[in-house]
């Protein structure tokens, strides 16, 4: 049995919303808007949020381009990590923070869809976390293949949303809601 189980918290993970990140996605302002939304249900439902900020070369610690969106403001008491890696597990302290909450579900949106979510939603099933991806609040960036292909963001997104639904892994679910569909059980 999956030791996760005996915890019963959903968590909503916010990752890498964050200016410089934001201002080359796909459809930044809707999702962004979903992003909120999904905050404002978890709050509403007493479900803990924590928020995950990359530092990189691109995003230097306490720059501007890495500041959360304006429209995206933790609360004093909710957990900050910084990462420098794609997943959020990766070298920081986010397992603990999720054993102090009693976490076994990880509801997940931010950015970016086929870089830090992909990883950090495979890490967390890796671990043994129930996971929610919120389908329409995650985005990406299209990628330039050269020789005139282009792997277009809303694919990568929609890829993201179809493989979380179907994916399979024991002793844990995997699934994909909207911000107004989340159930925080």
């Amino acid at each position: 049995m999956n030791p996760l189980r005996t915890r019963k918290q959903s968590v909503l993970l916010v990752v890498d919303v964050q200016v410089g990140v934001m201002a080359v996605c796909w459809d930044a302002a809707r999702i962004i808007g979903n992003v909120v939304r999904a905050v404002e249900r978890a709050r509403e439902n007493g479900v803990p949020v924590i928020w995950v900020q990359h530092d990189s070369e691109e995003l230097p610690l306490g720059s501007p381009q890495w500041q959360l969106v304006a429209e995206l403001q933790p609360l004093s008491e909710e957990t900050r990590i910084n990462k420098r890696f794609p997943s959020s597990f990766e070298e920081t302290d986010l397992a603990a923070h999720l054993a102090a909450l009693g976490a076994d579900h990880i509801i997940l949106a931010g950015a970016q869809t086929n870089w830090c979510i992909r990883a950090t939603a495979y890490a967390a099933l890796d671990k043994g976390y129930n996971l929610t991806i919120v389908q329409d609040a995650h985005t990406t960036s299209a990628i330039d293949m050269g020789q005139g292909q282009m792997i277009e963001a809303a694919s990568m997104v929609n890829d993201l949303n179809i493989t979380m639904k179907w994916l399979t892994y024991p002793d844990r679910t995997t699934t994909t809601a909207t911000a107004e569909e989340l159930a925080f059980v």
